[in-house]
């Protein structure tokens, strides 16, 4: 049972005319007795919560940051009609904070027999899965003075997908690759080690691709065009572990790795290459292969959603084997870890010619913009300090990447707004080099 704030406004009013009008304990009883019979009618009048059906529908995925629509349908198989307050719970990170109360309670007249339904609005804070919990419904008497109120466990989930905002970098890109292409009229011609065609020879064509045959053949001077070359296999690699965890701004340094991971995926996808995914701490986390390329990207974003930091070192030797397990032939391994000196050294540098023997390796790190500032900092002695150890940190990275260099690796250190488009002109320059 629970009773409502005109059922305290009446007991006042009905105190104040024991005192004034009624000062005895007959007044008294009588009217406690009208109180108590009103509550108990309102409630004997009020629709059974045990009763109620419900049933969900709507959204089961949406990027984070954006909306997504949960409908509700409550139906009231008892003959009275149902005056009720209903309260759709999830989690807190399901809600932008500050509007729970008011998103989550909807008010509903059912007739009897009937159904009516509302509609919850969430706005997810983090990734991963959000599940309903229990919907509470508080049924009213005809007084508003008291109801039943009960609970129903409707399961839901809403999976939150990584938001994907390189995706603005991708038109730009796109129109890099058709230049390589050779499918855009440009000053550059397109480059590559895959043959494309014969064309007429023009002024300014390299004299090297002449084809002396062909030309023979037609009477006029013809040269081979080249385009880069297509189906091949690239593995991403995300370190879901300690490193990752560290927050630059207000998200963990893997957020950031998602977004470059998704746009080198989007971009690579385009060009007709193969593209795989492996996440990996202590042990495998996600592994997406093998799907065609409309499948890819949703595939590897479903993927991504439910990837969290571990709080513990990666061990590189099972995270270099599982990859050398998913390229077994030469392909491009993208590492998306740390540039901090301890892992790198310890852990990924000895393991770097089983790599480097066969594949192409690159290697992108998300950098702290903070270090920047804290290294120009002057002025109080907290300043100089910070600025001390802030440009100790930025020599640690330098001295990282340039070992990592010295062993023929592409590596990118990056801030997290950087790093995506960083990462897909890393990948375009590979493919005009014909070193894929």
């Amino acid at each position: 049972m629970a009773l409502t704030g005109r059922t305290a406004l009446l007991a006042a009013l009905g105190a104040l005319v024991v005192g004034l009008l009624l000062p005895s304990a007959a007044g008294l009883a009588a009217v406690t007795g009208t109180v108590l019979l009103a509550v108990v009618v309102d409630l004997v009048l009020a629709a059974p919560v045990r009763s109620l059906r419900l049933a969900r529908g709507g959204d089961t995925n949406v990027r984070l940051g954006e909306p997504a629509s949960v409908e509700l349908t409550v139906t009231n198989p008892s003959g009275r009609p149902l005056r009720a307050r209903v309260r759709d719970a999830w989690a807190p990170s399901a809600w932008r904070p500050g509007t729970e109360l008011t998103a989550s309670r909807h008010s509903l007249r059912i007739p009897g027999h009937e159904r009516r339904r509302v509609t919850t609005l969430l706005t997810p804070t983090r990734r991963g899965d959000h599940h309903a919990h229990k919907v509470t419904v508080r049924s009213l008497g005809p007084l508003g003075l008291a109801g039943r109120q009960g609970s129903h466990l409707v399961p839901w989930t809403v999976r939150a997908l990584p938001p994907f905002n390189s995706r603005k970098h991708l038109p730009s890109r796109l129109a890099r690759l058709r230049e390589l292409d050779g499918r855009t009229s440009v000053l550059t011609r397109g480059q590559g080690t895959e043959f494309d065609s014969l064309r007429e020879y023009l002024a300014g064509d390299d004299v090297r691709s002449i084809d002396w045959r062909a030309s023979a053949r037609r009477h006029t001077v013809a040269v081979r065009t080249w385009r880069p070359e297509r189906d091949r296999h690239i593995l991403v690699v995300l370190d879901t572990g300690r490193t990752s965890a560290g927050r630059v701004g207000d998200a963990p340094r893997l957020d950031a790795s998602l977004d470059a991971a998704l746009l080198l995926t989007a971009l690579a996808t385009k060009a007709g290459d193969r593209v795989d995914l492996l996440a990996h701490d202590l042990r495998k986390r996600v592994s997406v292969a093998g799907r065609s390329p409309s499948e890819i990207l949703p595939a590897f974003t479903n993927a991504m959603a439910v990837l969290e930091p571990a709080l513990y070192e990666t061990d590189m030797r099972s995270m270099v084997a599982t990859a050398l397990k998913m390229a077994p032939h030469r392909s491009l391994i993208v590492l998306l870890t740390g540039l901090d000196a301890a892992p790198v050294e310890d852990g990924l540098l000895p393991l770097l010619p089983m790599l480097t023997k066969r594949h192409e390796v690159v290697l992108a790190s998300v950098s702290d913009p903070r270090l920047d500032e804290l290294a120009a900092g002057r002025g109080t002695v907290e300043a100089v300090y910070g600025a001390a150890a802030a440009e100790q940190t930025r020599a640690d990275r330098r001295r990282t990447a340039d070992r990592l260099t010295r062993q023929g690796i592409t590596v990118l250190d990056a801030p997290p707004a950087s790093v995506a488009p960083a990462l897909a002109d890393a990948y375009l320059a590979l493919k005009a080099a014909g070193r894929l």
